[in-house]
């Protein structure tokens, strides 16, 4: 699950346009933007799911 951050902003077909712009930005810009909340997403979700129940190590 980790790669999906990796993996989707190589994909240049996503970001290689101008069009649609948010407040004025570039697809560019505010798609880096949403990559890093992927990012975030990604890790939280993985990190939920991997962590140890109960309180003691």
């Amino acid at each position: 699950m980790l790669f999906v951050p990796i993996v989707v902003p190589l994909i240049p077909v996503l970001f290689n346009s101008d069009q649609p712009r948010i407040f004025g930005f570039p697809r560019f810009y505010w798609l880096q933007l949403a990559y890093i909340l992927l990012g975030v997403a990604t890790t939280t979700l993985v990190y939920r799911m991997t962590r140890k129940r109960g309180g003691s190590r």
